[in-house]
């Protein structure tokens, strides 16, 4: 078994308009009866990923807030991975009228075209933060924090490597952990950007196709890729 782990994003991925289909979840149940594992990597706040995906509970990691905060769903622990907003900045999107805007343990969320707005504030403070897109939303980080930090810590709490794991996602703030997977793919829904890097390109789109992805695996451990899944 060279693939041990699934590692995939969920809005536009694994859920469709924010819901995962039953089929989808009878096919993670498959994957992880195999003896396989599952990370889920997101950009939403834990709590709202709570309320909407009834299926936390088949993944042994979350990676949420683009990285900034795991969460273990079978002791429901938190483990922030960098420090909170300064509230100097929050204070100074709110005096822009920066609105919507969402504040998690560590990520500040908004959406386009506000991300000029949050760029200059961030400069005019002085802060080490960035800005981070996905399909129109804003999301503000320390410097340094995306995916693939946040995988590379779910990660190292599974005693698990990078190469042993097959990523998918569909947009613009999955590039970096796809890229430290040793295999990516891109649902058919997901941005050309994405899947012009990824290793294979799925037919179907959202949680079909991760469920695609997921028969590939367990039938032939990718060993049949050959530029499509046979």
């Amino acid at each position: 078994m060279r693939y041990q782990a699934l590692a995939t994003d969920y809005d536009g991925t694994l859920a469709h308009d924010g819901r995962v289909s039953e089929r989808t979840v009878e096919s993670l149940q498959a994957f992880l009866a195999t003896g396989r594992r599952l990370i889920m990597v997101t950009g939403r706040e834990l709590p709202e990923l709570l309320e909407v995906c009834h299926c936390n509970d088949l993944f042994e990691w979350i990676v949420a807030e683009n990285g900034a905060l795991l969460y273990q769903p079978s002791t429901k622990q938190e483990k922030p991975l960098a420090d909170p907003p300064p509230e100097k900045f929050l204070q100074a999107l709110a005096a822009r009228k920066v609105e919507p805007i969402s504040v998690g343990r560590v990520i500040v969320a908004t959406w386009e075209p506000h991300e000029k707005t949050v760029l200059e504030v961030i400069h005019e403070l002085g802060i080490e933060w960035q800005v981070i897109f996905n399909k129109g939303a804003v999301m503000a980080l320390p410097t340094g924090v995306n995916k693939a930090t946040g995988l590379t810590a779910a990660l190292e709490q599974m005693a698990l490597s990078p190469h042993h794991v097959v990523g998918v996602g569909d947009a613009e703030n999955d590039h970096s952990f796809l890229k430290m997977c040793v295999f990516s793919a891109a649902v058919s829904n997901a941005l050309p950007a994405v899947k012009d890097t990824a290793d294979l390109v799925t037919r179907a789109d959202h949680g079909d196709g991760v469920a695609e992805l997921i028969r590939a695996i367990i039938d032939h451990d990718l060993a049949n890729f050959g530029g499509k899944i046979p």
